[in-house]
Parts: structure tokens; C-alpha cells; sequence
């Protein structure tokens, strides 16, 4: 991809225009990562680049941005601007096309704001972005205020940065943040969502998840976390503190390389809703959270449904909330109702999320271990094979469809998960034996 990108600032210099890589590539190329992207910026203007590639796409003209496709590689070029001022927090309204250094004085982030000429092999730094980048800081070019101010997603840019570089975030930057966190809400849902996503992917998580509530940014997203604070939990259970601290440290306790979103989603909220059902038993002198799994489905599908997540994503966050409770009665489950629970899609997730959840409270991992008994045991054949017969085979009883025929259906799989039946005469033998068909 690099060398393709090269060609592009090849062919725009023997035009005639500066030509350069910019932003998070040049940034990667200094920190010895590979780039993901590479971004052209160019002294070229719309209709300049245009000319040279005819099929640009220029949905991004109006902020000197032209697409094009090369060598089957999708690249975006711009021209060097300033940006006037925002007026919406998220684009500027109106642009002035400039030159290599005052383009990058309208950049976020100093790291974020070096250029790299690969035909003379050397950086172009106007805002101190190679001092900023070995000192790890994430500072804001000029006055953080007004970045900012320029567009608020910056806010969660700031953040994401600084957890997924392990960076800290420079003092007046921080204030500038600090302050301008409760306009985050201007900015598109699905543009914050797709920040967090990279917070809480990343192996830092913790750190994300703590520059979010330092920052003030978690009480304009998640109200419903900061709630969490001083939600006092019974001590024999949950020595570690509250429903918080509980949080956070049940995400801290994570594999550092976690794939499944909604994993990470059901550990931030699968005790979410702990404040609302809070009561104390006078009779054994407790507290109790009764039903806060099932609320707490409620309100983690109603706030990601908020961030505009796909269905996927919410529909298995939310069953592991719904069933994180149901591994304290493991052990004293039927195999049917076991099998049926551990051949859930969402199963490794949910054994997951218990694993950290005892790990970050009273320590117990006895259920835990138990399923993985299980597992193992359960290995030598599917855990919910074919089934031994069907509505077809009960009509020709004399069974009527109703919903009394999927009632039988489901007797007789738990017979069969339970291994007192493995062939379908067996199952037509019991079903006549047992069952008489309603009237």
C-alpha cells in the first residue's frame, strides 16, 4: 500500500505540486508501526487533482478532500488549508486553501500533525509532533481550546490516543478537555461509539476507562456508570468496594487482547442495574439487588441502542447481562437445562464475564471450574444433537398441532439430553408410554 501511495505523490509532484504522507501514518512510520492508511496532503487543489485522476470521487470537495482508487487501494488527498471557524462543534464552516504549514497548525494533535516526503526521505515537522511523540504526550496544536472547540470529537480522540499509545495527555490539553467535556453530546452517536470501540478494544482499556470518568466524558455518555459510585454492595460478597470499583476492576482483569465487543460491553454493564434495585433485608441484615440482571438487559440494550450499535452487538451484550446470574445454580442444574445453557452462542462470553466477575469479588471460581469439567465431558458429542423425532411423527399418533405438540418436543429432548433416550423408536415408544394426546 505504501508503495502505491508513493506513486500517487510521485505523479503529483511531476505535475508540479508538494506533495506529502500525513497525519497517524507518518506518526506510526516514527513509532516503528506499519500504517493501516496512508493520507496524501498536497498543495494540489480539488480541480488540480481532478485533472490527474478523472475519477476522483469529490463528496469531500468542498473541504479539499478528493477519494480515489489506486492499484485497488482507496486514498484520500487533500489540499493543504486552514479551517475557519465551527459554529457546530463538528466541521468547520468554511476552509481557506494554504500551504504544508498552515495545514498542519489546523491539525488536532501534534503527533498528529508531521508530514513525510518518502521521495527526499525526511519529516516535516511545524508543530513539534517528534518531541510530543518521544515524550509520549498528546498535545494539542495551539491553543487547546480552540481545537476543540473546532470539533468536539476531538475530546474522544484525546482520550483514545492516550490509552492506545499509552500517551499522557499534556497539562493545558487536559483543563481544555476537562472543560470542554460536556459538549461531547453534539457529536454523532455513532462517532463516539466507533472512539470507545477503539478504547475498549485496546489491551489499555482500563486506562481509557479512567481518563472517561476523570475527564467528565463518562458523565455526559454513561450517566449510568458514574451512578455505580458509592453503590455500596454486601462485604462477604464483594470486599472489594462498589459497584465501581467492582466494574473496573472486573474490566482490568481482562486478557489483554479481548475480540468480542460485546464482551467488554457486559462487564461495563452487567451490574448496571444495581442502583435501581438496591434494598436492604432487614431479615438477614443485607443488601440485595433482586432482578438487577434482568432490569439491568433492559437498560445496557436501551444505552447501546442510544450509541447506535448493531442488533448483533446489542442482542448478545444483553443476553449475557440477562444470564450472568445463572452460574451461581450451575451445579444443581438438570444436564438438559446445562447443555441448553452452555450451547448458547453467547456462552463464551458469558462464562467469561463470570470468571471476572468472581475473580473481581469474593474470589470463588468453583462454578467456573465446574463448567470446564463439563466441557470437557461434554466434548465427545454436540451439545444439542438432532432431534430423535418430530411434529410429523406425533401427528401420525394422533396428536393434533397445538401448542402442546412443542411441549412434548421439548420433553422429549430433555430425555434425550439426558441421555435416557438415543433413538427415535425409543422416543416414539416413551411418547406412547407417557403422553396421551390432547382432546
Amino acid at each position: 500500500m505504501k508503495k502505491r501511495a508513493s506513486e500517487i505523490i510521485q505523479k503529483l509532484r511531476q505535475n508540479g505540486h508538494q506533495a506529502y504522507f500525513a497525519g497517524g501514518c507518518v506518526r506510526d512510520y516514527l513509532r516503528g508501526v506499519a500504517p493501516k492508511d496512508f493520507d496524501i496532503a498536497t498543495s494540489a487543489r480539488p480541480d488540480d487533482i481532478l485533472q490527474i485522476y478523472p475519477d476522483g470521487n469529490t463528496i469531500g470537495a468542498h473541504f479539499g478532500v478528493i477519494l480515489i482508487r489506486h492499484q485497488k487501494w482507496d486514498f484520500e488527498i487533500a489540499t493543504f488549508r486552514a479551517d475557519g471557524e465551527s459554529s457546530n462543534g463538528r466541521h468547520p464552516d468554511q476552509v481557506t486553501f494554504t500551504d504544508a504549514k498552515e495545514d498542519a497548525k489546523r491539525r488536532d494533535f501534534t503527533i498528529n500533525g508531521m508530514f513525510f516526503d518518502p521521495v527526499e526521505k525526511k519529516i516535516i515537522d511545524y508543530v513539534g509532533g517528534q518531541e510530543d511523540l518521544e515524550k509520549g504526550l498528546i498535545r494539542a496544536i495551539g491553543d487547546p481550546e480552540l481545537r476543540f472547540a473546532e470539533d468536539y470529537l476531538r475530546l474522544m480522540r484525546a482520550i483514545r490516543f492516550a490509552t492506545v499509545l499509552d500517551f499522557e495527555i499534556e497539562k493545558n490539553t487536559w483543563q481544555a478537555l476537562k472543560q470542554h467535556a460536556p459538549q461531547i453530546t453534539q457529536i454523532s452517536p455513532e462517532r463516539i461509539r466507533d472512539e470507545l470501540n477503539r478504547i475498549w478494544l485496546s489491551p489499555r482499556r482500563v486506562k481509557g476507562f479512567d481518563l472517561l470518568v476523570e475527564s467528565g466524558l463518562m458523565k455526559a455518555i454513561f450517566p449510568e456508570i458514574i451512578h455505580l459510585q458509592g453503590c455500596e454492595q454486601p462485604p462477604q460478597f464483594h470486599p472489594e468496594g462498589d459497584v465501581f470499583i467492582h466494574t473496573r476492576l472486573m474490566l482490568s482483569l481482562l486478557p489483554d487482547e479481548v475480540d468480542s465487543l460485546p464482551l467488554i460491553l457486559s462487564v461495563l454493564f452487567h451490574d448496571i442495574a444495581k442502583p435501581a434495585t438496591q434494598t436492604f433485608d432487614e431479615a438477614d441484615q443485607r443488601i440485595r439487588f433482586n432482578g438487577h440482571d434482568r432490569l439491568g438487559a433492559e437498560m445496557t440494550a436501551d444505552i447501546l441502542r442510544r450509541l447506535r450499535y448493531k442488533n448483533n452487538i446489542i442482542d448478545d451484550a444483553t443476553v449475557a447481562v440477562k444470564h450472568h446470574m445463572s452460574f451461581i445454580n450451575v451445579q444443581d442444574m438438570r444436564t438438559a437445562k446445562l447443555k441448553r445453557m452452555m450451547a448458547r452462542p453467547t456462552f463464551n462470553d458469558e462464562l467469561e464475564l463470570h470468571r471476572v466477575d468472581c475473580l473481581g469479588s469474593n474470589g470463588m471460581l468453583d462454578n467456573y471450574k465446574f463448567i470446564q469439567q463439563k466441557e470437557t465431558e461434554f466434548a465427545a458429542e454436540p451439545l444439542i444433537p438432532p432431534p430423535l423425532i418430530s411434529g410429523n411423527d406425533l401427528k401420525q399418533l394422533g396428536w393434533k398441532p397445538s401448542p402442546a405438540m412443542g411441549e412434548v418436543l421439548l420433553q422429549i429432548q430433555d430425555q434425550q439430553l439426558e441421555s435416557k433416550l438415543s433413538t427415535r423408536e425409543e422416543a416414539l415408544q416413551w411418547v406412547k408410554e407417557n403422553l396421551t394426546p390432547p382432546t
